[in-house]
């Protein structure tokens, strides 16, 4: 087989990881869309109080998502390894860390109201946005669980049970939206508090339904809880991993906050404009995002079993994925911003909004999408704090100041802010891709605590390694 063919094999079957993952992702992102959507049609504050409550929270729990992320490089590389204990324990450490996370969390979320007084917000919405990051701290705990069990099983290849477990959420959303937060079937109308209890249920019933579909496929790798779930340095390599993957989904999604933060002070109207066309972007992002979820599986997977030849085909068939998809959606919303805006409201003022941010969106969703697969690419080969460095630089320390200065001094109002962020994406696109040139030309090797050669026995006793894990491949990631 040539070089070419093998590309061609390589992209068929990221294609077909990647399918069912982006599905998982939009349909996380679809309860979202419905809950911006029925807010939309209760009033303008509702929905600018929605998505005032929903960034923000959301802000806080991709730090923890990010952190159960590390995940991905261990048992995807562990399995591609072939090597069940090493996947058994990662999993434990990852459902004790996000019990743990749960506790500082939901402190958090307790009491937003002066945050976003802080924060310069209109007090028209603030009560409302207070009560919705109270109401969504009830899903913490199932959303962090959840997350650990779909990274784990993602990594392995294994997508069908969260795949069917997002239909039944969003099922469970779409309807507890309809009764809470309009009052039907003789609950109480809770408005924007309601979305927010709604989507707590719905990650409890997503959380209990991939545990128990989840039994058979993990039932050769799960031990139970062991003295491994509790190991202080088994957490140290989680946190090594995962926190700066924690850090780099933060500032992205913060430097959007901002944003969104700016667009607050400039009226309701913008606020509410720019939440329809954030979450049309971040609905088509799910996309890449998927891909970027197959990158880690292949990448790992292939770096696992010792096949840099594998690894680099994994990179570069999920790059070419990832862009081709988000040329797509760029035209998409090139071409109809004002249609794709009446979906979600009948305002003429936040439909005028929505649609001039939309084609600038539609130019930053090549550079997105390329960002979020690379960052994938570097995870499967546990480069992750390189990749955060250079997100909070390009965000903050570009496309941020550029959007400002667009916005404010060059007179261009919103669609300034929006060309700042298309400038951090592009740069950070294109350093990302420059990092895996420069890591993929050597070798990389597998990370982890139990470790034993590719193809050997799986059920004999992993060796103990030094409390430090061996420094190849680890390059950036800590």
């Amino acid at each position: 087989m040539n070089r070419f063919d093998r590309l061609r094999a390589e992209l068929a079957a990221a294609f077909r990881l990647a399918v069912p993952v982006a599905a998982v992702q939009l349909g996380m992102m679809l309860m979202g869309v419905v809950d911006t959507m029925m807010l939309g049609h209760l009033s303008a504050e509702a929905l600018a109080a929605g998505a005032l409550g929903h960034i923000v929270t959301f802000s806080l729990l991709v730090l923890g998502q990010g952190i159960l992320s590390a995940l991905d490089p261990l048992v995807s590389q562990a399995h591609g390894a072939r090597d069940p204990r090493a996947v058994g324990d990662s999993l434990q450490r990852g459902l004790v860390m996000a019990t743990v996370l749960t506790i500082p969390f939901c402190l958090a979320l307790s009491d937003m109201g002066g945050l976003f007084r802080l924060l310069g917000q209109s007090e028209a919405v603030i009560p409302a946005a207070a009560a919705f990051a109270r109401a969504i701290g009830w899903g913490i705990l199932p959303y962090f669980l959840f997350v650990a069990l779909r990274q784990t099983l993602q990594a392995m290849s294994v997508v069908r049970p969260a795949m069917m477990a997002i239909v039944v959420g969003n099922v469970v959303n779409a309807v507890g939206n309809y009764i809470l937060i309009f009052g039907h079937f003789g609950s109480p109308a809770l408005g924007v508090a309601g979305s927010a209890y709604s989507t707590s249920i719905a990650r409890w019933v997503m959380f209990l339904y991939l545990l128990a579909a989840s039994r058979r496929s993990l039932a050769g790798y799960w031990r139970g809880f062991t003295r491994e779930a509790v190991a202080l340095r088994g957490h140290l390599l989680m946190l090594r991993l995962g926190l700066p993957i924690g850090l780099h989904n933060s500032v992205e999604l913060l430097v959007f906050t901002a944003v969104a933060l700016l667009m607050g002070r400039m009226g309701v109207r913008e606020l509410a404009g720019n939440q329809i066309a954030l979450n049309l972007a971040s609905l088509s992002f799910m996309v890449p995002l998927g891909i970027a979820g197959a990158a880690v599986t292949r990448v790992g997977n292939a770096i696992g079993r010792g096949d840099m030849p594998g690894a680099r085909r994994s990179a570069a068939a999920s790059l070419l994925l990832g862009g081709g998809v988000m040329l797509f959606f760029a035209a998409l919303f090139a071409a109809f911003p004002e249609p794709l805006a009446r979906l979600y409201t009948r305002d003429p003022a936040v439909i005028a909004m929505a649609a001039a941010l939309l084609p600038i969106a539609a130019v930053f969703q090549v550079f997105d999408g390329t960002q979020v697969v690379a960052a994938g690419v570097l995870r499967g080969a546990a480069d992750t704090t390189f990749p955060a460095g250079i997100a909070l630089v390009g965000f903050w320390l570009v496309g941020l100041p550029a959007g400002w200065a667009l916005a404010f001094p060059g007179g261009l109002g919103p669609r300034g802010l929006w060309w700042g962020l298309t400038i951090g994406l592009a740069a950070v696109a294109s350093l990302f891709v420059a990092r895996i040139a420069v890591r993929f030309r050597g070798e990389i090797g597998r990370v982890g605590l139990h470790q034993r050669p590719f193809g050997a026995d799986p059920h004999s006793p992993s060796p103990s390694l030094p409390a430090s894990p061996p420094t190849a491949g680890r390059e950036g990631s800590g």
